[in-house]
């Protein structure tokens, strides 16, 4: 043995410590120490005793206390007290080992045990009485045996597998020994014992018997039949051969994408209706083997032919077994009125090994339905010019019908016309001017108008919308105006900036031109300013205070012209402000005040006047006819021939009695309020539209109820209910100009000579 081993070296070897040497005797299985005592002619010095590590076997057996070695010193007239501190002594574990302090023999009290201490280290220490010796170290190990076994980390241990594994290392068992791990009592190996349950075959699994791993070793493993195996498993010490123990790994066998979904239905036949985005054409039912779930039973799908347009889509329904077929686009009876879809369903998770995908074929048929017709394009834009004479034609707008299958007849008319300006032919889509068109009157020059076609279908009639865009060009029908109505200026010389505004665009406005009209030129002057798009109005004269009527023609770049009125007021100026009088009336205050005062004298006097009339006796007079006489059908005799009206006092109410009795009856003095006005169009700036301009406003004024004299009931007499006299109604103008002689026009000047040549002359 080890111990033995060192026993043998110590004593054939001695230690030397300078001059003194300590030799280890061994009589019998004792181990003796012997310290040699210093001379007594010689320097002490202090020395240290060399033990080396003793070693001592776990679990001995046997009475306790047990004597391991003995420490002594060579001189036997000395006597030395023997004493031991350290681990095992008297530090925990506390006496584990103690000396004899007369003989130096060390004994151990109890069994000792690797696994709790396996190294103790003490000193000993000697004392002669005259001086304590150095104490020396002591090193107790403590041997191996196999006393334990091995003890698995973890039981059962738990793993898991797919199924479709073969020779796969998948998880690792452990076991721990508490023993020596440098000896063989702590090699521990493994051995799987026995699998359950023993399908598809007893050994599918096996195991590394040194590290743990187990692996699987046969293929056919099936989930859906086989979902868990138990095994049990064997870790000995001694490399096997020793100390056992036993523990289990159950293994999870997961699912692989062996089953393939299947179509419940692999056929079906589908009407679906035209021009309908997102129906549901077919929901496709599947079914899946695969554990419920998991990657490898959730399905997707794909079209794999008949869709060339991309009109279908197909989706994985809310219950993951499950196709939905929608339409995304709209469906074209007309070019398309069926489509055979094939269909493929797969798993989110792709299949292991080989398998044979399920297809279904979906026949689509279309549904023919009632299209309204399509204008081409959608929205149309036209360029014309403002003003153009009624019953211009703007254009066709037409719209076809697709609905080739069927014969429909188109008609159109308007949708939305905001200004009243169009009209529609219902049978070709012409469009024409109905009332003058007016640039300036809509935003950007654009006026936007809807039509409508219809179809006349039977059962369900359709409309088709388009949008007619009229760009208006301009032409040059307003002309320019001066925005200042009023303005005040001193009466000195002074000048005024005017603004001018035309409606017309940049072609038809700006640059401007101004000229004074009449008594303006006499004392002011206007000229333009340097951008042609302002008057710069001077006063050329000092004026009295007052207010003045300035006319200004303004022409536009066309040469069209307006004459302009503005009242301007002349008022004494001191430096930068205006003194001005106060007025009234265009008088001065003061003045004002006079006329005032005088209008007021003459009024108190008429007022005297009238209250002395008033006192004068006057004769009481019988009525101009008797009460109960009524003014109709009679004949009334007036005999007085003196007197005045200072005298005589008539009552006229009984001259209105008829209307007063007739509210119904309206006047004819009166513009009816409840009668809307129509529109007169403006005079028109070309010249060859006169007589477009002409013809409408006749037309209008014809049919104008608010033009004097006014269509009403006119009363001449009232001579009671049941006359038989006719009623004397409004006399009409007439519509036409056919029984009308306008040959007088001639008579009236050169001004009116278009006018007769249009209109006189008969039929030329």
């Amino acid at each position: 043995m080890l111990i033995q081993d060192q026993q043998k070296m110590l004593i054939q070897e001695p230690v030397l410590l300078g001059k003194i040497t300590a030799t280890l005797e061994t009589p019998s299985d004792i181990l003796i120490v012997e310290f040699p005592s210093s001379s007594a002619g010689q320097r002490r010095r202090k020395r240290e005793w060399v033990i080396p590590p003793y070693s001592i076997p776990e679990n001995e057996r046997g009475s306790f206390p047990k004597k391991l070695f003995q420490v002594c010193k060579s001189n036997e007239m000395t006597v030395i007290v023997y004493s031991i501190t350290g681990e095992g002594a008297d530090q925990p574990p506390v006496r584990i080992f103690t000396i004899d302090k007369k003989t130096g023999n060390l004994f151990v009290t109890q069994p000792l045990d690797r696994e709790k201490k396996d190294l103790y280290k003490a000193c000993a220490i000697s004392e002669d009485g005259k001086k304590e010796a150095s104490p020396t170290n002591l090193t107790i190990i403590v041997t191996d045996q196999n006393d334990n076994k091995p003890e698995f980390t973890e039981n059962p241990f738990n793993g898991q597998v797919s199924e479709a594994s073969k020779d796969h290392e998948f998880m690792t068992v452990t076991a721990t020994d508490a023993d020596d791990s440098e000896t063989d009592n702590a090699m521990v190996r493994y051995t799987l014992v026995s699998q359950e349950p023993k399908f598809p075959k007893p050994n599918m699994f096996e195991i590394n018997t040194s590290t743990g791993t187990i692996r699987v070793r046969e293929p056919g493993m099936d989930r859906e039949q086989w979902p868990r195996y138990t095994l049990l498993i064997v870790a000995a010490d001694m490399e096997g051969e020793g100390l056992a123990t036993t523990g289990t790994a159950v293994i999870i066998i997961t699912d692989s994408n062996d089953n393939p979904p299947q179509f419940e239905q692999t056929s079906h036949i589908i009407s679906v209706p035209e021009n309908k985005v997102g129906a549901v054409v077919a929901k496709l039912t599947v079914t899946d083997g695969d554990e419920v779930g998991s990657p490898a039973w959730s399905t997707k799908y794909r079209i794999i032919s008949g869709d060339k347009g991309g009109f279908f889509n197909v989706s994985t329904g809310p219950s993951q077994l499950e196709g939905i077929i929608t339409t995304v686009k709209p469906l074209d009876f007309e070019k398309n009125k069926q489509y055979i879809l094939l269909v493929i369903v797969e798993n989110d998770e792709p299949f292991v090994g080989s398998l044979t995908t399920s297809t279904a074929t979906v026949m689509v048929n279309v549904e023919d339905v009632n299209e309204p017709p399509k204008f081409n394009p959608k929205e149309k834009v036209i360029s014309r010019h403002e003003n153009l004479p009624v019953d211009t034609e703007l254009g066709a707008y037409s719209a076809t019908d697709p609905d080739t299958g069927k014969s429909q007849k188109i008609t159109y008319k308007i949708g939305n016309d905001p200004a009243d300006w169009l009209s529609v032919n219902q049978e070709t889509g012409m469009i024409k001017v109905k009332s003058i068109m007016d640039r300036e009157s809509v935003k950007d020059g654009k006026y936007r108008a809807i039509i409508l076609a219809l179809d006349d279908d039977d059962v369900n009639p359709a409309t088709g919308t388009g949008t007619l865009v009229i760009e208006l060009e301009d032409v040059n029908d307003n002309a320019p105006i001066i925005n200042e109505g009023s303005i005040v200026i001193c009466n000195r010389e002074a000048t005024v900036l005017l603004s001018i505004t035309d409606k017309d665009g940049p072609l038809y406005a700006a640059p401007f031109s101004v000229e004074p009209q009449g008594d303006t030129k006499k004392n002011w002057t206007a000229r333009m300013n340097e951008t042609k798009t302002g008057i710069l109005l001077t006063l050329n004269s000092v004026l009295e205070q007052d207010h003045y009527n300035v006319v200004l023609r303004v022409y536009d770049t066309n040469n069209m012209y307006q004459d302009n009125s503005i009242q301007a007021t002349v008022c004494d100026c001191k430096g930068d402000e205006f003194l001005c009088k106060k007025m009234m009336a265009g008088i001065p205050l003061s003045l004002s005040l006079g006329i005032l005062a005088a209008i007021l004298a003459l009024l108190l006097f008429l007022l005297l006047l009238l209250l002395l009339m008033r006192r004068k006796p006057s004769s009481i007079k019988k009525p101009l006819l008797p009460e109960e006489d009524d003014i109709r059908d009679n004949v009334c005799c007036y005999d007085e021939e003196g007197g005045g009206e200072n005298d005589q006092n008539y009552d006229l109410s009984v001259l209105h009695r008829g209307l007063d009795n007739r509210p119904q009856v309206f006047r004819n003095d009166v513009a009816p309020i409840f009668l809307p006005a129509p529109r007169y169009r403006p005079r028109p700036a070309n010249p060859e539209e006169i007589a477009t301009f002409i013809d409408y406003n006749l037309k209008t004024a014809d049919e104008d109820p608010t033009a004097p004299p006014y269509d009403s009931l006119l009363v001449f007499d009232y001579e009671g209910g049941g006359s038989d006299a006719s009623s004397l109604s409004s006399l009409n103008s007439s519509n036409s100009g056919h029984d009308q002689d306008y040959d007088f026009l001639n008579e009236w000047g050169p001004r009116f000579k278009k006018l007769a040549d249009m209109y006189g002359g008969g039929e030329n």
